[in-house]
Order: C-alpha cells, then sequence, then structure tokens
C-alpha cells in the first residue's frame, strides 16, 4: 500500500497529480515533468537529512496513485501532505493509506503528533478528515499555530492527531499492530 519516493514512479504521478481537480490542493506543485522529477529528487533528500516523511501510494496491483507526507518535522510533530489521482478518489484509498502512514510514524519513527491545515474550501478534504475518529479540530485548542497558518487572512483549519488518541482508537477497535511494548517507551 505504501512504499518509499521513487524516481521510476514520477511519470505516473506527474500525470495524476496535474489533473485540474487534485493540482490546487498539492503542496508542491510541478509545472512539467523535469520539475516534478527535480521537486522528487529533493523530497527524497529532505527525507535523508530528517525534515519530512514522504510515501508513494499504491493500489492493489502496485500502481502508484498517489503521495503522503509529513513535512516541517519539529519537536516530533509535522504537517500531513496527502493527494490521491482523481480516478482513484472515493474508491477507499485514504484511509488504509493514512492507517499504515500513522503506523509507520507513531509507532516506528517516532512522531508524537501529526497537523493537517485544511484550506477552508477543500470541503471533500475536511468531510474527509471530521469523519476520522482520532481527529481532533485544534483552531482553538493550537491556537498559535492557526494564526500562524492563517497569518494573511483566514484560509486553513488546523486539525491535530495525537499519537495516543490514535493509539485508543486502535486499542478500541481491537487493531492495534504494532508490538505493546512499544507503547512504554513513549
Amino acid at each position: 500500500m505504501l512504499k518509499k519516493r521513487d524516481l521510476h514512479d514520477s511519470h505516473t504521478l506527474y500525470e495524476l497529480m496535474t489533473h485540474p481537480d487534485v493540482f490546487p490542493f498539492v503542496r508542491h506543485k510541478a509545472d512539467s515533468y523535469d520539475e516534478f522529477l527535480f521537486i522528487t529528487k529533493q523530497t527524497i533528500e529532505a527525507e535523508d537529512r530528517g525534515e519530512l516523511i514522504s510515501r508513494t501510494i499504491l493500489d492493489e496491483w502496485g500502481t502508484p496513485i498517489g503521495t503522503i507526507n509529513l513535512y516541517d518535522i519539529e519537536d516530533n510533530s509535522g504537517f500531513l501532505g496527502t493527494w490521491l489521482g482523481k480516478p482513484y478518489h472515493g474508491k477507499g484509498y485514504n484511509s488504509p493509506a493514512k492507517d499504515a502512514f500513522f503506523q509507520e510514524l507513531f509507532y516506528e519513527a517516532g512522531i508524537e503528533t501529526v497537523f493537517m491545515r485544511i484550506r477552508k474550501v477543500n470541503i471533500r478534504s475536511i468531510k474527509a478528515a471530521e469523519k476520522l475518529p482520532y481527529v481532533v479540530n485544534a483552531n482553538e485548542t493550537r491556537i498559535s499555530i492557526y494564526q500562524q497558518l492563517n497569518a494573511n487572512g483566514e484560509v486553513y483549519d488546523l486539525y491535530e492527531i495525537p499519537k495516543d488518541l490514535y493509539t485508543f482508537h486502535l486499542l478500541r477497535n481491537g487493531s492495534l499492530q504494532i508490538d505493546s511494548s512499544k507503547l512504554l517507551e513513549a
């Protein structure tokens, strides 16, 4: 379902990213295939430096269908960025990709909090975020981050996924897929 970013997937991902329903919501936009290759190379290098974590989302046949990323890693937290190609919208890929990514972030990479900044006009993403039982609207509880995101006008809503709330969700649903001794290390 997820794999580390690879330049070999760039052509497929670039074609999916340029769709008008996807492109406005991609963090690192590329106006050409060569620019996308350059950005992907920079992303791989930034991950090597510990600045971000980026994965390619795959369908059940191993075809690249989007990306999921944790940007701006600082103090064991970062900002989530996800996009899926238009043909894969509404097909059930988003939730399993997020679950696999959160498992890696929280239980392997030492991340404690995942933030999501979602444009107030991106109703599709807001509804998807609010469906997740471990997501908290953080506009008021993380006011300094919220104000920083909206320094130039009310553009974003801020959401937070704390590791403890995500872990509680997994325990409650009996789907915790980690070594429970890792929970005690935190």
